[in-house]
């Protein structure tokens, strides 16, 4: 029988490598990966773009706060946030709440840019000046992850595996405390 051990919850805005180091260090861990839009996208059948047209900011953010109760439920499970689950208050309160250990993804605006600017697929970024958006975001957003944060970890200068190991590192840091 293996240890049921809290969820690993990635937090940080669009292009901070949230869906990408989650999957790698969901398989490093051999757990399960998790990530709330698509299971936003899963349950209700349609993609996030169509959610946001239809339901507006608020209804995607209320079916935000449900992927996010259910999935801290989970154990030995990673956790990749949308970048805005920090938006509302009750999803902040739910995670400083639980037992996950939450991780900030954390880069600077020109570098998320570089990665996702010409994204389509991003409804915050479709409304014209990308940069300026994410610098808004990052600017509102920032103090809120790093406040429920249990380690930040700034992707812009390491490559995924670099950051999937500073992540294993520090978790394991925070495992030894215990």
């Amino acid at each position: 029988m293996s240890l049921q051990r809290p969820p690993v919850v990635l937090l940080g805005l669009m292009g901070s490598g949230k869906s990408t180091i989650g999957n790698r260090l969901a398989q490093s861990l051999d757990w399960a990966f998790c990530d709330t839009d698509r299971e936003i996208e899963r349950s209700t059948g349609a993609d996030i773009p169509w959610i946001f047209e239809k339901e507006g900011e608020a209804g995607f953010r209320r079916r935000e706060h449900a992927a996010l109760c259910d999935a801290l439920l989970k154990t030995n499970t990673v956790i990749s946030t949308g970048g805005g689950v920090v938006e509302l208050e009750q999803n902040r309160q739910r995670l400083a709440e639980s037992d996950a250990w939450v991780v900030y993804l954390a880069a600077p605006p020109k570098v998320l840019f570089a990665r996702v600017g010409q994204d389509a697929s991003r409804p915050l970024l479709a409304q014209g000046d990308a940069l300026g958006t994410l610098s808004t975001l990052h600017d509102r957003r920032d103090p809120l992850y790093r406040a429920l944060a249990d380690c930040v970890i700034q992707t812009d200068r390491l490559s995924p595996k670099l950051v999937l190991n500073e992540i294993l590192e520090k978790q394991e840091e925070a495992a030894c405390k215990k």
